[in-house]
């Protein structure tokens, strides 16, 4: 009597970028996560920042099944709050104010990644409210408090992303925040 033994699917390649320009206020926040973030990921998820310039994020798409990205949105009214977008199950609305520095911003580099076919299939966008992005101002105090919880939100996604949904011991996904 031959006992079947249970094979778990490869983990799936994950990449994290933070975006932003650290010289520009609350704009510095992707950077900041993403430096909360090292040494605290899997060895196999890359962890990239970029300093906002977008045209290039195409480049860090290729080869990957999915990605994290962490940048500053314009300020709504709540500084520090967070939002997730999963793209698998929404578009990232056009309307959202990125607080890109450049004309060509996060949302213009994942549609024309997207249509080119470089995109990966999962993309999930933490976007963190800002309230300052001025030239050569510090992060305001409510944006630098949501690092650590920022972080720890791109922990748990990087799991459930590395995660091969066949596998029944994959945690559950996060509803999106609208």
């Amino acid at each position: 009597m031959s006992h079947a033994t249970q094979t778990h699917a490869p983990a799936r390649t994950v990449r994290v970028i933070g975006i932003g320009n650290p010289d520009r206020g609350d704009d510095g926040v992707g950077a900041l996560v993403a430096a909360a973030l090292a040494g605290r990921l899997p060895a196999d998820v890359s962890l990239l920042t970029r300093g906002g310039d977008m045209m290039n994020l195409g480049d860090d798409m290729g080869g990957i099944d999915a990605l994290i990205c962490i940048d500053a949105a314009a300020p709504l009214g709540e500084p520090g709050r967070i939002r997730r977008l999963d793209l698998a199950t929404q578009a990232l609305p056009r309307e959202m104010p990125f607080a890109s520095s450049h004309a060509f911003g996060l949302a213009d580099a994942i549609a024309l990644a997207e249509a080119l076919g470089v995109a990966p299939k999962d993309i999930v966008v933490f976007a963190i409210e800002g309230a300052c992005f001025d030239v050569g101002a510090p992060v305001t105090p409510a944006v630098a408090a949501a690092v650590p919880e920022a972080a720890s939100q791109v922990i748990a996604e990087v799991e459930r992303l590395r995660c091969d949904s066949r596998d029944t011991n994959c945690p559950p996904r996060e509803p999106s925040d609208a």
